[in-house]
C-alpha cells in the first residue's frame, strides 16, 4: 500500500530541494516533480519526440538532449506555445509521479512540487506544506544558485502563485528566511507534528 502523500511547495529559490533533503533524513521519501519533469524528456522519451515535432529541430542540443533555456525562452514569452509544452509534458507527469509514489514506503511521503496549487496537484495529497520566503530572498538565492538573470527569475516568480496566497491554501508553514540550523529544527518539529496527527487519524 502507498503512504500518505504530503505536498511540499514553494517559489523558486524557496528551497524546496533543501527541506527535502532534511526529511529525507528522518526517513521520509520524495519524489521531485522538477526531477519527474526531466525524465519525461530525456532522449527516446515519447514526450521529447513530440516536443521536437512541435518545436522543430533547433529546440535539441548537439547529443539529441532538450535544450533547457531555449526552451524556456520560447515557452515564457508565449501563452499558447507554454499551453502546448504542457499538454505534451503534464500527463506524462503525472503518470510517472504516481507511479514512484506506489513504490514509496514509511508513514508518509512527500510530493514537492513548485506549482502544487497552481496545477491542482494537492488533489493528490492528504495535507500540504508550503514554504514561505519574501520575494526578494527568493530572488538572491535563484541568481546565486542558477545560471538565470534577475529578469528571467522575475518571469518565472511571475508565472508562480505568490507567497502570500500559496500560504493561505496550505495546511502547515515553513518559513525559511532564517540559517540553515533554524530551518532544520522547523522540519524535526514539523515532521513530529504530521506523525502524531497521522496517529490519531
Amino acid at each position: 500500500m502507498s503512504p500518505i502523500t504530503i505536498g511540499l511547495t514553494g517559489g523558486i529559490g524557496s528551497g524546496k530541494s533543501t527541506v527535502a533533503s532534511l526529511f529525507n533524513r528522518l526517513g521520509i521519501e520524495s519524489i521531485d516533480a522538477d526531477d519527474v519533469a526531466r525524465e519525461v524528456v530525456m532522449p527516446g522519451e515519447q514526450c521529447l519526440i513530440d516536443i521536437e515535432n512541435l518545436f522543430g529541430k533547433h529546440i535539441l542540443n548537439v547529443d539529441g538532449t532538450l535544450n533547457r533555456a531555449k526552451l524556456r525562452e520560447i515557452v515564457f514569452s508565449s501563452s499558447k506555445q507554454l499551453a502546448e509544452l504542457e499538454a505534451i509534458t503534464h500527463p506524462a507527469i503525472h503518470q510517472k509521479i504516481m507511479e514512484h509514489i506506489s513504490l514509496m514506503k514509511g508513514p508518509y511521503c512527500l510530493l514537492v512540487h513548485p506549482l502544487l496549487f497552481e496545477k491542482e496537484k494537492n488533489s493528490l495529497c492528504k495535507f500540504t506544506i508550503a514554504i514561505s520566503l519574501p520575494r526578494h530572498q527568493q530572488l538572491e538565492r535563484s541568481m546565486g544558485r542558477d545560471n538565470n538573470s534577475a529578469e528571467q527569475i522575475n518571469r518565472i516568480m511571475d508565472t508562480q502563485m505568490n507567497d502570500e496566497e500559496r500560504s493561505s491554501r496550505a495546511d502547515f508553514i515553513l518559513k525559511n528566511s532564517g540559517t540553515p540550523d533554524e530551518l532544520n529544527v522547523k522540519v524535526i518539529k514539523l515532521h513530529e507534528k504530521i506523525l502524531e496527527i497521522l496517529d490519531q487519524k
